[in-house]
């Protein structure tokens, strides 16, 4: 099994910045996917950016150019740099990984989610 914890959320002005985290912990996994998605109220889950074991990034086209995305694979840990903050960039973040575990299967994994508070 793979654990993931998030940090970094929070309430910030539009026109800010706020750097979330997502740790990845466990034994004998190796990740292939990191991403984050987020969820407003009353909305769906959409991704918002995602990473993949060969850095090859892909954005959603309302963060593109203010958020980046960035991982360190030797502390399996995913980054959302979000600058530029809107009110419309509040809601849940959610850290997701796809990994593989003891060299069988792949397996998704979601975060508990960090709250991300825009205002005007």
């Amino acid at each position: 099994q793979v654990q993931l914890v998030e940090s970094g959320g929070g309430l910030v002005q539009a026109g800010g910045s706020l750097k979330l985290s997502c740790a990845a912990s466990g034994s004998r996994f190796s990740i292939n996917v990191m991403a984050w998605y987020r969820q407003a109220p009353g909305k769906q889950r959409e991704l918002v950016a995602k990473i993949t074991s060969g850095d090859s990034t892909n954005y959603a086209d309302s963060v593109k150019g203010r958020f980046t995305i960035s991982r360190d694979s030797a502390k399996n840990t995913v980054y959302l740099q979000m600058d530029s903050l809107k009110p419309e960039d509040t809601a849940v973040y959610y850290c997701y990984v796809i990994a593989r575990v003891a060299e069988l299967r792949t397996y998704q994994y979601w975060g508990q989610g960090t709250q991300v508070t825009v205002s005007s």
